[in-house]
């Protein structure tokens, strides 16, 4: 797809609604889309994940994220809904990681999924996830701060502020946009019958 019709593909885009007040999720979204799609109205909105608050495992933090999506794109008619959701990961080891994943979708069923955001987690912080704390709740507790999941999350803290959360979404979220970008490409894969794998 060449510059031209990327451009075009995102000229139609005149309303997104991100699935999230939080707003490092929302300028994460803003910062991704704006300068591909500048005429769009941004819009956040709170709605249910349909998940647990605390999501486990890639599958059920996707199913939370795509949640978001679709609620937020329906609930304020946009032509296109973002969710991010943020889980955990057990390990094979014990230990437990982070994820992130982030979903995209516009009124014509077509959506993008993007995921990254695997981080270790230290185990005081493991301990308290397993007796039924949230993450954000427990990285609160941790470093005595409060809502840390509205600022730096536990990416922030962890790296010593080496990874900026919202830099971190937007990672994501442009992963999720592959198929609105190359559409293509996709539509290639599709039709031989490949199942892309997110």
């Amino acid at each position: 797809m060449t510059d031209d019709q990327t451009q075009s593909l995102l000229s139609a885009v005149r309303s997104i609604a991100v699935g999230s007040t939080n707003p490092v999720k929302f300028n994460a979204v803003r910062a991704v889309l704006e300068p591909l799609a500048p005429q769009a109205k941004f819009a956040r909105v709170a709605v249910a994940s349909t998940v647990a608050d605390q999501p486990f495992g890639d599958d059920e933090t996707i199913r939370g994220a795509r949640a978001r999506a679709v609620a937020a794109r329906e609930a304020l008619s946009a032509d296109l809904g973002v969710g991010i959701e943020g889980g955990v990961v057990e390990q094979p080891d014990g230990e437990m990681r982070t994820c992130a994943w982030a979903v995209i979708v516009d009124a014509q069923g077509r959506s993008g999924v993007g995921g990254s955001l695997a981080l270790p987690l230290p185990r005081r912080v493991v301990q308290m996830i397993r007796d039924g704390v949230e993450l954000g709740h427990a990285m609160d507790q941790l470093v005595g701060e409060h809502d840390t999941k509205r600022g730096k999350g536990a990416v922030g803290i962890l790296t010593a502020d080496l990874v900026d959360r919202q830099r971190a979404y937007e990672v994501l979220v442009a992963y999720a946009l592959a198929p609105f970008l190359t559409p293509r490409l996709y539509s290639d894969e599709r039709r031989a019958g490949i199942t892309p794998v997110y």
